[in-house]
């Protein structure tokens, strides 16, 4: 028998996973992916967070009887909490401090003390309306206490806020995660165990030691993986960024073994690195969004897989109820209650209230208690089917709610990303060069790079500050230059920048005679 053949029949007979068995699932992921991505693109246009229909993805292959087994909870908590890792992760990387600095005692309010209120006043309100007992109605609290920081960011995108409003709802969703799940895995453990008290002071004590262990743990090994990458920045960028990634998933499982949180640890550590002008700053970028990305359409396809229809069909109503009075009573009174010293206009209190999407967290969240031991697999149902109602509710209002409350900006400035403008259906291409020590597009003035019809270099930005070139601006070492050029010239201003900065200004027109060497990076491209 060759090896060939051999193989498979080994793997076949240890009953694992065989060379047959495995192809069928890479093309049924690969086409997951694609209607995944396929589902970004309609949802932008809608103004829906993608999570919607990544849950409808998810249900209609478990509704078709793909063969992945999701049936051990704590399996699919596990996987869950590390795709919300990777999630965490991609968002200290990509969060700003000149963003955020402003607007961080507020938005560190919201995401705590906040959601300790959140939680008290929606348990009141499901043990009263609903008569569930309290140690029950309490985790529904906390699991629906945090916001989610994806459906935030995609929905606001397309709503002009004053910078200060959108980072403080922003900043909030991207902090009350790990407060929330330390919430949740306290109540869950004192709901399995009756004989504690839910108000105990060694829970309180216990939620404090995580939060503040793994705020210090985060901060740590951020601290010192911004050294150590430093070390390393000659490698090539593609390594690097997954070098940070790397540090980062330390944080998290070095402080889960140490007994702290890993969720706060792995976002404080991100955050760390993401604000410490590290090299290669645009491909770990990339690299983080996209990994980011990937975790949350497994995470959400794979919860959908998780719901059981019928089950569904039978939590509409307690849904309705709880999500009611989480959009109409406890968010608004946390909101309210928190930011009082902070002296808000009530109009954009209103907006923060409306604006607290429920995405991610609260779904993983919902599979806690059941990992933890708790009898109550509806919990999840109903959370499931809260989240999928309430963000079709508010996300398409969001934008005329703003205007309503006159809390829109006059203006607002326009990011240079990609994703803001569908280059696609203005038949045109963005190349974004970045001038390194090396490179001999230096001392060459732009009327010199000679660009192929259609193409022009229309900003610089040099040492923080951008500026629109004249043909007689001379390039410096540093700058990052746009270029902007019709789809059919793209290719040629590609060619002709990269024979410029390897040959100098006398490089030969379309780059006949340049060395190899990678092109210049398309923006968007990951």
């Amino acid at each position: 028998m060759r090896a060939a053949e051999l193989v498979p029949a080994v793997v076949a007979a240890d009953e694992g996973l065989t060379v047959d068995g495995l192809t069928p699932a890479l093309l049924i992921g690969a086409l997951t992916l694609l209607a995944a991505v396929a589902a970004v693109r309609l949802t932008s246009r809608t103004g829906l967070p993608s999570l919607v229909l990544y849950l409808g993805i998810g249900m209609l292959l478990s509704a078709a009887g793909v063969g992945i087994l999701l049936d051990d909870v704590r399996t699919v908590e596990a996987l869950a909490s590390t795709a919300l890792a990777f999630i965490l992760i991609e968002g200290g990387l990509t969060t700003r401090w000149e963003n955020i600095r402003q607007v961080v005692a507020p938005a560190v309010a919201l995401a705590t003390v906040g959601v300790v209120i959140s939680t008290l006043v929606l348990a009141f309100c499901a043990h009263h309306l609903l008569g569930m007992e309290w140690p029950i109605a309490l985790v529904i609290g906390a699991v629906l206490a945090s916001t989610d920081a994806g459906a935030v960011f995609s929905v606001l995108r397309g709503v002009p806020l004053p910078k200060r409003l959108s980072g403080l709802i922003e900043a909030e969703s991207g902090f009350n995660d790990p407060p929330a799940i330390i919430l949740v895995i306290a109540l869950a453990g004192a709901a399995v165990d009756p004989s504690e008290s839910t108000l105990s002071v060694g829970l309180v004590l216990s939620a404090g030691w995580q939060l503040v262990g793994g705020i210090a743990g985060g901060l740590l090994v951020g601290w010192a993986g911004v050294r150590v990458l430093r070390l390393a920045a000659s490698t090539s960028s593609g390594l690097f960024a997954i070098a940070v990634f790397a540090v980062a998933t330390i944080a998290y499982a070095g402080a889960a073994t140490a007994g702290v949180s890993g969720f706060i640890a792995c976002y404080v550590a991100a955050f760390v690195m993401g604000n410490s002008n590290l090299p290669h700053q645009q491909a770990v970028n990339g690299f983080g969004t996209a990994l980011g990305w990937l975790a949350q359409i497994g995470l959400f396809v794979m919860l959908g897989m998780l719901a059981t229809p019928t089950h569904l069909i039978d939590q509409v109503v307690p849904a309705l109820i709880v999500g009611a009075a989480l959009l109409l009573v406890a968010r608004p009174l946390s909101v309210g209650l928190t930011l009082l010293p902070f002296r808000l206009p009530w109009r954009e209190q209103v907006f923060i209230s409306w604006a607290g999407l429920r995405g991610a967290v609260p779904v993983v969240l919902a599979t806690v208690p059941m990992a933890m031991g708790l009898d109550a697999e509806w919990i999840f149902d109903l959370v499931f089917v809260l989240v999928a109602i309430f963000v079709l509710l508010q996300a398409p209002l969001m934008l005329p709610v703003a205007k309503a409350l006159n809390v829109t900006a006059a203006y607002q400035s326009t990011s240079l990303a990609v994703e803001l403008v569908p280059l696609e259906e203005l038949d045109a291409a963005v190349l974004l060069v970045s001038v390194g020590k090396g490179s001999r597009l230096a001392g060459v003035e732009t009327a010199e790079l000679r660009l192929p019809r259609g193409a022009n270099v229309t900003l610089i930005v040099r040492e923080g500050e951008g500026f629109v070139p004249k043909p007689s601006t001379a390039i410096r070492v540093g700058d990052e230059l746009l270029v902007v050029s019709t789809a059919r010239a793209g290719a040629a201003a590609e060619r002709r920048i990269q024979a410029v900065s390897e040959q100098g200004r006398l490089a030969g027109w379309m780059g006949g005679q340049r060395r190899p060497g990678p092109p210049p990076r398309p923006q968007g491209s990951r």
